[in-house]
Parts: C-alpha cells; sequence; structure tokens
C-alpha cells in the first residue's frame, strides 16, 4: 500500500526497506472524477462492509462486493446494507466454475506447499471481467479492513487514471506489510510500504493485467511481467485496520510470494527489467533473503522491548518464513515469472473477446460469469432506491359541537336524476416495499430477499448453502 510512514532505523544491504521511487507521488490535491464501481472482495461479516457502503453513497456508485461462501452472503449484504445504495453482491464460488481462462501460474503451484489457497485474486478478477461486460472504466478496489475517512480521495485517485493505469491511496493506520517486513520494523529496521489492492483505483479498459493467485498479487498486477512497472501513482488517503501479521501459517503462505515480489522489484530498483531475472539474479536473492530473515530473527531475539511471550511469537513465525524459504529453488522463481508472461498474454485474450461484444445489462453479466457446465452463480442486484416524497399532513382540527343550521347547509342538494353507476373491478393492493413494523426478522428478511432477487433468480438466488474454504483475505 502505499508509502505512509518511512521508519527510520537500521538498513541492510540484503533487503530494500522501500520501493517509493517507483511510483509518483501527486503533490497536491487532485481534480474529483466519477467513480464507475467499488469493489470489495470480503469474508468478514456483513458490517464490515458499511465503510465502503457509505463511500460509495457519497460518491453515487454502484458497489459491487464479492462473498466467500460459508462465511458471508450476497443475501446478508443485501439484507442489511443501505437500500440506497446501488448495490452488486456475489456468491464466489471455486475459480472452476467460474468463465475466467486456465492460468499457468496457477497449475505451476496446484498440489504444491506453494498454492495458495485463498480466493481473493479470484474474486478481483471477476471484478475486472464484470466491468469490462458493464463497460466500467474507472473503478476502486477497496478491502472490508479498509476506512475511508474521506471518500472524495478516491475519486481523486480515479482522476490520476488519464495518465496511470493504477492509483494506489496512502495506507494510514497499521502498517500493510508481510510477516518479515512487520518484524522488521518493529525491531527497529527502516521499513515502508508499498501500493496494493487493498486501497487502488484501476483504469480497466487501458490495464489489461489480472491478479495472481499469490501473495502480492496486487504488486504483480501493476507489472507488466516481461518488461517493467506500468505506470502507477499515490494520493488520498485511507486507515487499515489492525490485524494480527505474527501467524506461522501467515508466514509460511506469504513467503513465496514475498521473494517473488521483493527479488522482481530489486531488479526495477536497479532500473532493470523483470525480465533479468535469470538463475544467477535469483540464486543470489534467495541468499540475500535467507541472510535478511536470519537478521531480522537475532533483532528480534535482541530486542528487550518486546514482551517475552511476544518475542516467541515472532520467532517462531520468523522461523516458519525461513523454513518455507528453503524449499523454494531459483528454477521455481524463473518457472513461475515466465509462466505470468503467458497468463498476461492469455488474460488480454480473454478480454479482447470480451470487449468485441456488445454492452451487457447487469444481469446478463451477471448470468455470464459463471460457466454454463458449472454451479449456477448466486447474486443480489438492486438499484439505489429513490428517495420518497416526504408526506406533508394538515393538523388535524380541532372539534366543536355544530348548530343545526351548519348541518342542515353541509347537506348537498339531491340529483335531479340517479344514474346507475357501472362496478369496476378493485385493483389488488401492492405488495409492500419497506419492512412492516412489527414483522420478525425472518419474514423481514424474505420479504428483502424476494425484492431484489431480479426476474427468474429468486429460487436460485435464495441457496446460501456456502461451504468455501480459506478466507479471502
Amino acid at each position: 500500500m502505499v508509502q505512509a510512514q518511512v521508519t527510520t532505523g537500521a538498513r541492510t544491504p540484503d533487503h530494500h526497506g522501500s520501493h517509493r521511487r517507483l511510483i509518483w507521488s501527486a503533490d497536491g490535491p487532485a481534480p474529483q472524477v466519477k467513480v464507475d464501481a467499488i469493489i470489495v472482495p470480503t469474508v468478514r461479516p456483513v458490517p464490515r462492509l458499511m465503510e465502503a457502503a457509505r463511500a460509495a453513497l457519497s460518491l453515487g456508485c454502484p458497489l459491487v462486493t464479492l462473498h466467500s461462501r460459508g462465511r458471508t452472503s450476497a443475501s446478508a449484504a443485501a439484507f442489511y446494507l443501505d437500500r440506497r445504495v446501488d448495490l452488486i453482491a456475489i456468491d464466489v464460488p471455486e475459480s472452476a466454475h467460474l468463465r475466467l481462462p486456465v492460468l499457468e501460474t496457477s497449475k505451476l503451484l496446484a498440489g504444491t506447499i506453494f498454492e495458495r489457497r485463498t480466493d481473493v485474486s479470484t474474486k478481483r478478477n471477476l471484478a475486472l471481467v464484470l466491468s469490462h461486460m458493464l463497460r466500467w472504466r474507472r473503478v476502486v478496489f477497496l478491502d472490508d479492513d479498509i476506512r475511508v475517512p474521506n471518500p472524495a480521495d478516491l475519486s481523486q485517485a480515479v482522476s490520476l487514471l488519464d495518465v496511470h493505469t493504477a492509483v494506489g491511496l496512502g495506507i494510514e493506520g497499521f502498517p500493510d506489510n508481510s510477516m518479515v517486513c512487520h518484524a522488521f520494523r518493529e525491531a527497529g529496521g527502516w521499513q515502508d510500504t508499498f501500493i496494493g489492492g487493498g486501497a487502488m483505483a484501476v483504469d480497466v479498459k487501458r490495464n489489461r493485467s489480472f491478479f495472481p493467485n499469490v501473495y502480492n498479487e496486487d504488486w504483480f498486477f501493476v507489472l507488466d511481467a516481461g518488461k517493467r512497472l506500468q505506470s502507477v501513482a499515490t494520493v488520498g488517503e485511507v486507515l487499515q485496520d489492525p490485524y494480527d501479521p505474527y501467524r506461522p501459517e501467515r508466514a509460511r503462505a506469504e513467503e513465496f510470494g514475498d521473494v517473488l515480489a521483493e527479488g522482481t522489484f530489486w531488479l526495477l530498483d536497479q532500473g532493470r527489467s523483470a525480465s533479468d531475472g535469470d538463475l544467477a539474479h535469483w540464486r543470489d536473492f534467495l541468499a540475500k533473503r535467507k541472510r535478511f530473515i536470519e537478521q531480522v530473527l537475532g533483532m528480534v531475539q535482541g530486542t528487550a522491548t518486546i514482551e517475552p511471550a511476544e518475542r516467541a511469537r515472532r520467532v517462531e513465525a520468523l522461523r516458519a518464513a525461513l523454513d518455507r524459504l528453503a524449499q523454494i529453488t531459483p528454477e521455481l522463481c524463473m518457472d513461475y515469472l515466465k509462466a505470468l508472461v503467458i497468463d498476461q498474454e492469455r488474460w488480454q485474450r480473454h478480454i479482447q473477446a470480451i470487449r468485441r461484444q456488445p454492452r451487457l445489462t447487469r444481469e446478463l453479466a451477471l448470468e455470464s460469469l459463471a460457466r454454463r457446465d458449472g454451479t449456477p452463480l448466486t447474486w443480489r442486484t438492486r438499484k439505489a432506491a429513490s428517495p420518497q416524497r416526504r408526506r406533508v399532513v394538515a393538523p388535524a382540527p380541532r372539534w366543536r359541537i355544530a348548530r343545526i343550521n351548519e348541518l342542515q347547509s353541509a347537506i348537498p342538494p339531491p340529483p335531479r336524476t340517479l344514474v346507475p353507476r357501472a362496478f369496476s373491478a378493485t385493483k389488488p393492493a401492492s405488495r409492500p416495499t419497506s419492512r412492516p413494523e412489527g414483522a420478525s426478522s425472518h419474514a423481514a428478511h424474505a420479504l428483502v430477499a424476494a425484492e431484489v432477487a431480479p426476474t427468474g433468480q429468486e429460487g436460485q438466488a435464495e441457496g446460501d448453502d456456502h461451504n468455501d474454504e480459506g478466507p479471502s483475505q
């Protein structure tokens, strides 16, 4: 995420604490431009989407939420989020059921200890495809643990997309780094942050890249795999909620992607191309990485200000990273980056095929996301509810006893001729659109779900039997 606060501390020849020089920073406020959509891949309870919903409502743009089965759902988002929000909520199945290209990078890691078992990349790629189908151009990706103090910052980031293919917002609050870099900073090392998908504006028409299923996927999204970094910038500010970086399983899951990203950006920092990463480079970088983690391990063990229990946690996580590092080979790093080049070309062909088709309606686009022979996609969509006109009720008159002459004058004269009136059919009462007072929460949920589900999708969309494994964040 963006270069927020640079910690002054120890440097090491085996690690680049910052990649700040690779991105352009706006000198002052940028003009505000319309945001086509805010996109949030989510695995947390629906209340964590309130921040993004507030931003979408403020900017007057659709909110797209992509849910992991078994943890959160599109129906819950449709029920709980403000009905003024223009919402598209999607329950995302496994990638095999989606109309996405088969990626060589995923095949390379499938069935190995390096396979990433989360679905955040799948969700972001699905959102990119949907954006092309709907002809959205300028979208903003937000994570569900990001707060947006000023939604206008998202609009400013979008305004820079006329020049840059991606614009990250400055991440304040809790630093967004890998476990190793967190430990380095908190033990006194000089460590910065970088832009990422947690708060990033993207020009989907000009940027034909995708998110590979590996840690630091957002770094690779802004990388032209065979060449250099695409034109990226930073502006504005968002806040990252705290999380626990020091879990051994997290350290193991991050290490391969962290090696790939840091090793590639090491070349970019030197003005070289990503394609310069030959066997000699990766052999040298893996040795640097081992020395760096061992140095951080020594720094943590020697920091007296860290409580013993917390120190033990960090040491365990760093050792887990070292264990995983020992299984990474220079050949695997080279093979992955070669596969990334193939995948970016394959992704571009996939997007070009979509762009050759006419623009789809929202419902047809959502139906087109799933493979015909796969599990049908479940989703909820609704346009923003139009504000209802406020009824002005005149105050009731005060009662008093009427005089006889007043009552007689109020009686209308009888008609000259009695004309028989034809009976007219009574129009059936329309279904109420708001939650009736005193209704049970179950009945209200069913009422809202019926309103939100599009024609022909009610029965399918009601099924929220989600059993997806692995968190998306």
